[in-house]
């Protein structure tokens, strides 16, 4: 079940909301949890197993980790079989084939492959996970001792799959006791009909836009093509993510919850560390507080090779592939060098503009390893779009470019930007204003619902991770 579904938008969450309100305050955590686990096990039943054992073994970790909090060897003695017993559940059914290949390609065996199904948002709730126990033993959230509320915060099913990444320690108040409002939850709608319109109305357009220039470029596509193809996955993916996260927030706050902002307009950085300032922050915070702090940070140690560690660890994360393993080195090397030439006056010199271009060069190439199936496909896709590849062109650039994706495409930049909100944002508080944006907002909501029905191209980039 995903968010843009109409089962899920006309039939689950309407049922939910209501078993939810007229519930006591006591029983409201157990609606959510039943829901959460209904939610998942909608995407595969065999696999909510594996949910459940995360639930129980970092529930279990968490009591013993406070138990003995007062000697210290043996609190993180716990704490450590915890988080590899975490990592090790990870590895097995996102890591075990690519591990196996990699070996038989290395060392010349024949190890048989288990052909592993990827479990719908391991990556997520594991995090999730280790975050619980990682925060008892800091002493940044207090244990809880109902196994029910840890299952929530687990398995919380508006970012359970795809996040954001809720660190235990910001939610902690929330899963003990939290308060609804009108506001909050006219808020939560809001934000989540315009993550839905992100979605369905801009990322599926270009989205299948881009799987037909990727999938074509073997076949012979142009230079100004392969740009264009790379282009749309760009703002696919930023739509796709960032429209998931606002619906993810939106329904957060529909039963009172607070989850952190995934995303502050990453394509107006004008550096890769700014970029990772405001891309997919949950996920960029989790690895500063829980890895590059603990390598030394930028007190200890070699600060850029902590760095470097931090994104090669996070292009893993995304995926058992090389591709991923690449684009997470190539976004590390540019971190480190600008961490090397941030003080450097030349650099200090350089015309914003510039450094915007550059930028937005460096994250485009990234993207188009992160979409690419392999290495394979990568380079030779890259060779296209610098004009390396002497292919025959079958497929030119008037053949893809026409007025509507020219339109989605000027429209998909002008959303990227955060002029139109900046100015809209003086109006709040303004009735008139008030008004007109709930008028747009059940429009865009119809239009959503429109673009689903007519659409049978609907995927969640990040539900493979």
């Amino acid at each position: 079940m995903v968010f843009s579904s109409t089962i899920f938008i006309f039939i689950f969450l309407p049922f939910i909301l209501l078993l939810y309100y007229i519930a006591g305050k006591k029983i409201k955590n157990y609606i959510l949890l039943i829901a959460s686990l209904i939610f998942y096990a909608w995407g595969g039943v065999a696999y909510l197993k594996i949910l459940i054992a995360s639930i129980i073994l970092n529930y279990s970790f968490g009591i013993l980790v406070d138990k003995y909090s007062n000697r210290e060897i043996l609190k993180k003695a716990i704490l450590t079989l915890g988080v590899i017993l975490n990592l090790s559940i990870l590895f097995y059914y996102k890591y075990y084939d690519f591990f196996i290949e990699n070996a038989n390609m290395l060392f010349g065996k024949n190890l048989s492959l288990k052909h592993i199904v990827l479990p719908i948002g391991i990556s997520f709730f594991t995090f999730q996970g280790m975050s619980y126990i990682i925060d008892i033993y800091r002493g940044d959230g207090k244990v809880n001792k109902n196994p029910f509320s840890v299952a929530l915060y687990i398995s919380l099913f508006p970012q359970l799959v795809a996040g954001p990444i809720i660190k235990y320690k910001t939610i902690d108040k929330e899963i003990r006791s939290r308060q609804e409002s009108i506001e909050q939850f006219s808020y939560g709608i809001n934000r989540f009909v315009l993550g839905l319109s992100k979605k369905v109305i801009i990322a599926d357009i270009l989205g299948a836009m881009a799987d037909n220039i990727f999938s074509l470029y073997e076949k012979g596509i142009d230079t100004p093509t392969a740009w264009i193809g790379a282009i749309c996955y760009t703002f696919q993916i930023y739509y796709d993510f960032s429209g998931y996260s606002d619906m993810a927030i939106g329904l957060g706050h529909m039963f009172g919850f607070r989850f952190m902002e995934n995303f502050n307009y990453p394509y107006i950085s004008k550096s890769i560390t700014e970029f990772w300032r405001r891309w997919h922050i949950s996920l960029s915070t989790w690895f500063k507080e829980y890895l590059y702090i603990p390598l030394g940070g930028n007190r200890k140690g070699n600060v850029y090779v902590n760095l470097f560690i931090v994104f090669l660890v996070t292009g893993i994360w995304h995926g058992a592939s090389w591709t991923f393993i690449l684009w997470g080195i190539w976004h590390g090397i540019f971190i480190v060098f600008e961490r090397l030439i941030k003080n450097k006056s030349w650099y200090i010199n350089i015309p914003s503009i510039i450094k915007y271009l550059v930028t937005m060069f460096i994250v485009i190439i990234g993207w188009v390893l992160f979409r690419a199936d392999d290495l394979s496909q990568a380079f030779g896709y890259l060779e296209v779009m610098f004009g390396v590849n002497s292919n025959a062109n079958l497929y030119e650039f008037t053949y893809f470019i026409n007025k509507k994706l020219v339109l989605w495409i000027v429209v998909a930049a002008l959303g990227s930007l955060p002029f139109i909100s900046n100015k809209l944002r003086k109006y709040n508080g303004n009735k008139s204003f008030e008004i007109i944006s709930t008028v747009g907002i059940l429009i865009l909501f119809i239009l959503s619902i429109v673009f689903i029905i007519n659409s049978t191209y609907s995927p969640f980039i990040y539900f493979q991770f």
